[in-house]
């Protein structure tokens, strides 16, 4: 159980990785972000549905869209110079917060 946890999250991660990498892609008009794009994203896809094996659909998918809204989001920060905000980190956290609500209530 454990490792599945393990490879949920960092599938979520993934959803990071190709979310950024898709701003990348300007359009899928340059090849190694493209790349980049599509091999996170089979990755990323392939690790939550082996999650999903052992973890509850609706904590698995919730968790691994959780770590992707807060990586990007986090991204978007300090790569990408979006503005930093009182209100968004309050969210931020409020996400975060959920998500170790769902796998503590989980029972997994």
């Amino acid at each position: 159980m454990v490792i599945s946890w393990i490879v949920l999250v960092l599938s979520g991660v993934l959803e990071s990785v190709w979310a950024a990498a898709l701003t990348a892609t300007e359009g899928f008009t340059r090849l190694w972000p493209s790349v980049v794009f599509g091999v996170a994203l089979a990755f990323s896809m392939a690790g939550l549905g082996w999650a999903l094996r052992t973890i509850p659909l609706g904590t698995g998918y919730a968790v691994w869209v959780g770590i992707g809204v807060v990586g990007t989001a986090l991204w978007g920060i300090v790569a990408l110079g979006e503005p930093v905000t009182v209100a968004r980190i309050v969210c931020l956290v409020a996400i975060v917060g959920g998500i170790v609500g769902l796998k503590l209530t989980s029972g997994h």
